[in-house]
């Protein structure tokens, strides 16, 4: 093969390459966006603003769901020790289906000095599609438990999604136009028409193979005497 064979033979294997890639990475805008949450705390209402991240990672035939806080929402009139608040959150799903995730961190990792605004840690949980398509991730009801107490922190100014992503269902899952759920372990249902025409092209079938099979008997039984 000449040199200039041998190049235009490497472009086109990396431009094929590189299509292959654009049509299986699946397509995600994301954006930090802010929350603000009234919470509902041992002490009172209290309320306060976090720009919230949401991302999504590929794993077996769901998303894992990493949910970031970059401040405070909260805080506690007396110290919280090490490992002394759970938090934990809901992701709420909409667009092609709509669902709850459900996702929790790890305690806090230091001590939080008083009328500190709390530190959330990430949260994560995995996201399994049912439907095929394009779905946003906006954040849900934040919940703190600490010492005995629960916090319930809720957004109240209807935030944006902070993620909006290309998700594919196990076995292709998706709608069809009518808004009826298909995957891709489910049997197209058929009518009375459709079930005559299927009997009738086994039947067919099954004629055409006995024939067949006749045919080449017959041939046999000539051969043999002859």
């Amino acid at each position: 093969m000449s040199d200039r064979k041998r190049t235009t033979a490497l472009a086109l294997a990396s431009a094929l390459a590189g299509s292959a890639v654009l049509f299986t990475a699946p397509a995600a805008h994301a954006a930090v966006v802010d929350v603000a949450y009234d919470c509902k705390t041992p002490i009172g209402d209290k309320s306060a603003v976090s720009p919230i991240e949401i991302k999504a990672v590929k794993e077996g035939d769901g998303y894992k769901l990493t949910m970031s806080f970059q401040k405070g929402v909260s805080s506690s009139p007396i110290e919280l020790g090490k490992g002394a608040m759970k938090p934990s959150a809901v992701v709420l799903v909409d667009g092609a289906e709509k669902a709850s995730v459900p996702v929790s961190g790890p305690s806090n990792p230091e001590a939080v000095p008083p009328d500190t605004p709390i530190k959330i840690t990430d949260l994560s949980g995995t996201y399994t599609p049912k439907k095929s398509g394009k779905v946003t991730f906006t954040a849900g009801v934040l919940t703190i438990v600490a010492m005995g107490t629960t916090t319930t922190c809720t957004p109240g100014n209807s935030p944006k999604p902070s993620l909006e992503l290309d998700v594919t269902a196990p076995g292709g899952g998706g709608t069809t136009q009518s808004g009826a759920d298909t995957t891709g372990d489910t049997l197209p249902q058929t009518g009375p028409a459709d079930s005559a025409l299927a009997l009738g092209a086994l039947g067919g079938t099954v004629l055409l193979s006995g024939a067949v099979g006749v045919l080449w008997l017959t041939r046999r039984g000539r051969r043999a005497r002859s």
